[in-house]
């Protein structure tokens, strides 16, 4: 396999495992926030109040922290990205020694 068909190919698998870990994620939100609720309200596990519904709502925030980093982090921030990144910060800093370059041959020829 060519290189960049097995970059190709490694980026939509990881993708993929991604995606699959997240759905997973989410199944055991659901399953978890019902067996809460109902062992709260049949059960009357703890106390009276409301507790499930605290630990629903922690769970649903990290479920929500691990879908910001699936479909929004980890897509646009992805190889492509950096090495976007790492090539503009190169043409930069290449830019930056050839302008101390020219200051100091101005400043030789000056002398």
């Amino acid at each position: 396999m060519e290189k960049e068909t097995h970059e190709q190919y490694e980026y939509a698998r990881r993708r993929i495992r991604q995606k699959k870990n997240l759905y997973f994620h989410f199944v055991l939100l659901v399953i978890g926030g019902l067996f809460m609720f109902v062992s709260n309200m049949l059960m009357h596990v703890g106390s009276p109040e409301i507790w499930y519904s605290w630990g629903i709502a922690l769970w649903l925030f990290l479920f929500m922290l691990h879908f910001i980093k699936v479909f929004i982090t980890d897509r646009f921030m992805n190889k492509n990205w950096e090495r976007d990144q790492i090539e503009r910060l190169i043409a930069k800093q290449q830019y930056k020694i050839e302008q101390l370059h020219l200051k100091a041959e101005e400043q030789l020829l000056k002398k």
